[in-house]
């Protein structure tokens, strides 16, 4: 037989190489993914769980592990879920799926670890096409230690955090916490055929992702799940933790804004009418409604008292029993946490009070709320408002043209929310024995008056600060990167501790950028690594020690 050799058929077999699509075979369906990079390929948009739309819209997620098809398209993203703030083409009910980043070309049998992402936004807005993995894997393959980056979406706002008795009644609570533990029961189904190791699986967050993995993390459950942990900014018990009936009332007025259930509002008998209404009819009640709550954090997990929950109690009763994971797990904050939450208006002394007490009581005129009244006003003792002990920190007088309110109600709620809740966390850990790494980044952004902001980090962990740029990243942060060289190393160095971290449960596995030896977190030294471009350094964990003390030890009243 003749060997066809002429230019012509060289070429078409050069063209046929370029352009073939990555694929893989996920049960009886092939995948069809696409190249990110001469290293990094992409499969994403693929379904964890069954449409929560009519009959299952309001119930607990149901595992998808096959796909109904031959072939299916998984070159680009699904589409994110509903929520404020976007463009109603780019979301749908139908939001439940994942997304894989992988190294390129990799067999079945590889067994990389796996890094699994879920995003934060106050758990009303969010989505994973906003987080390229793309460039962690790149940073693992030519750091010699290849992993996968997966990520997620799970449902936000009224329909991912139901609220009131009904929700409790119809046991459809903490609904977008089980998507996440599905979405990790569907790696756990699957990740092998992308050749990851479903026994390797780190969950990584931040702010209300972080919340949620903390949340799991409470949970002796997760331990089969998945194996490490990391918490940017977010602990079990950064937000107030509430029983349903608390935001009855947030409920309600979002029923009013669906249009065919609006005179069942206040009744108690809603889910069966929100069930038979329409996506666009849904979609409007929501759009209507939340913002008038979403600066009051309204759609937040809440407290399940039923056997086997998610969220049993409160965080800070749960550790003082013992009762959470012991897998290793390292969680930080940054610097100035609290200002990218505080008022910008001038606030009282007791309109600040007002401010803390609304957002923390249990219910209004409780016997709880005098309880947390006293507990706030010793918190504004210890908070005095004196710009130079304030947030942004180490700013001294400056005020940056706003009311000297500003930096105290910062300084509050960065310790309040975050601060305290991690130190918590991290003690807790170390007196149980689990290990553990705790850090503070402090990496100078470009905004002044916001300092080293919530967030801030996530652009430093993914690879994309300028110049490579944050292509892909959350509208608000583009601000706030530091494009100097010390910021590309930080970057680096910290996408290093990450991956090392996933492969090795460690981040000192000695490889990549030279860096810094993180200690662990332990009862006899409790320190953090301070996360700074040419400052890598290890400081010891007592910042604002009288304050976040008296925060730890009032944890209960502040229903944290």
């Amino acid at each position: 037989m003749r060997v066809i050799t002429s230019p012509f058929f060289l070429l078409l077999s050069l063209l046929t190489t370029v352009q073939a699509v990555p694929e893989i075979k996920l049960g009886r369906t092939a995948l069809s993914g696409r190249d990110v990079s001469s290293r990094v390929e992409f499969y994403g948009g693929i379904p964890f769980a069954e449409p929560p739309v009519g009959a299952l819209r309001l119930r607990p997620p149901i595992l998808k592990t096959r796909l109904n098809a031959h072939r299916f398209n998984a070159s680009g993203y699904g589409k994110g879920c509903i929520q404020p703030l976007a463009d109603p083409s780019t979301v749908s009910e139908d939001c439940l799926t994942i997304n894989v980043h992988r190294p390129k070309g990799l067999k079945a049998s590889a067994k990389l670890p796996v890094l699994f992402w879920t995003y934060g936004g106050g758990f009303v807005i969010g989505s994973s096409n906003t987080y390229n993995g793309s460039e962690i894997v790149e940073r693992s393959v030519a750091r010699g230690t290849p992993l996968i980056f997966v990520n997620f979406n799970y449902r936000l706002g009224p329909l991912g955090f139901p609220q009131g008795q009904e929700a409790d009644y119809q046991r459809s609570l903490n609904l977008g916490v089980l998507d996440l533990m599905t979405a990790l029961e569907w790696v756990q189904e699957n990740i092998e055929s992308f050749g990851g190791d479903k026994k390797k699986v780190t969950i990584f967050g931040e702010s209300a992702g972080s919340i949620l993995t903390g949340l799991l993390y409470m949970n002796p459950e997760l331990e089969r799940l998945a194996r490490g942990a990391i918490m940017e900014s977010g602990s079990p018990n950064s937000v107030p933790a509430f029983y349903p009936s608390r935001n009855e009332p947030a409920w309600e007025h979002f029923v009013e804004n669906v249009a065919p259930c609006a005179s069942i509002a206040t009744t108690g008998h809603t889910f069966s009418c929100l069930r038979n209404a329409t996506t666009e009819e849904i979609t409007a009640g929501l759009f209507q409604s939340i913002g008038r709550e979403q600066l009051n954090v309204i759609w937040t997990p809440v407290i399940d008292t039923r056997p086997g929950s998610v969220y049993p109690h409160l965080a800070s009763r749960l550790y003082s029993k013992g009762q959470f994971s012991r897998i290793p797990f390292i969680a930080g904050t940054n610097l100035d946490e609290g200002t990218f939450f505080a008022s910008r208006e001038s606030l009282s002394n007791q309109a600040l009070k007002d401010s803390l007490v609304a957002v923390s009581s249990p219910r209004s005129g409780s016997q709880a709320e005098d309880a947390l009244g006293a507990a706030f006003d010793q918190v504004l003792t210890l908070y005095p408002e004196d710009p130079a002990v304030g947030s942004p920190y180490g700013t001294g007088n400056e005020l940056f043209g706003l009311p000297p309110s500003y930096k105290r109600h910062a300084s509050i709620l960065g310790d309040l929310v975050f601060d305290a809740p991690r130190r918590m966390l991290s003690e807790a850990a170390a007196h149980a024995g689990v290990k553990s790494y705790g850090y503070r980044f402090t990496q100078p952004q470009s905004e002044p008056s916001t300092g080293v902001v919530h967030g801030s980090e996530i652009q430093f962990v993914f690879g994309q600060v300028p110049p490579t740029g944050p292509d892909n990243l959350p509208p608000f942060m583009l601000t706030y990167g530091n494009a100097d060289e010390a910021g590309r190393s930080a970057s680096k160095m910290m996408m290093d501790y990450w991956i090392s971290f996933a492969v090795s449960l460690s981040p000192n596995d000695g490889k990549g950028m030279k860096r810094p030896h993180w200690p662990q977190y332990t009862p006899s030294k409790k320190v953090l690594m301070q996360l700074r471009g040419g400052n890598m350094t290890v400081i010891p964990d007592d910042y604002r020690k009288e304050q976040i003390n008296f925060l730890l030890e009032n944890a209960a009243v502040l229903q944290h």
